[in-house]
């Protein structure tokens, strides 16, 4: 997150930080202009999902990984209203997108539209136009 939140900050724009209260190792990054802390994991992503018109998913561990398949699953079970989710860094996430593709797809514990909820970018401008192919009355 703090890469969002730095953009936002050094664009002058509003830099929301969703802080997990962990026993360890989570602290606010210092681009943050207003904190939210939540204790439990589920109100936070009810959070990221209740306002977000796009997921951009950046390199990062469990975490990262639990927030990607939950915002998958909720756009595919037609939970939420289906907005892009966007894997920044092909290179990272190569390996993954194979794995889910020779075992997931492969074995049918999953279908192609799940796949197809998933999109791959290694630019900034690559993301922008993601975002900008969604019709503004379904925002």
């Amino acid at each position: 997150m703090e890469a969002a939140n730095k953009g936002a900050f050094k664009a002058g724009g509003k830099s929301i930080g969703f802080n997990i209260e962990l026993p360890f190792e989570q602290k606010p990054n210092k681009y943050t202009t207003t904190l939210l802390s939540f204790h439990y994991f589920f109100v936070r992503k009810v959070m990221f999902v209740k306002y977000s018109q796009a997921f951009i998913i950046f390199p990062g561990g469990f975490g990262t990984l639990d927030e990607l398949f939950e915002s998958i699953t909720l756009v595919q079970t037609k939970r939420i209203k289906p907005f892009p989710i966007i894997l920044f860094g092909k290179e990272y996430w190569k390996g993954l997108i194979e794995w889910i593709k020779n075992k997931l797809l492969k074995e049918e514990k999953i279908c192609q539209k799940g796949m197809d909820i998933i999109r791959l970018v290694d630019t900034p401008a690559e993301v922008i136009k993601i975002i900008n192919e969604k019709k503004p009355e379904s925002r």
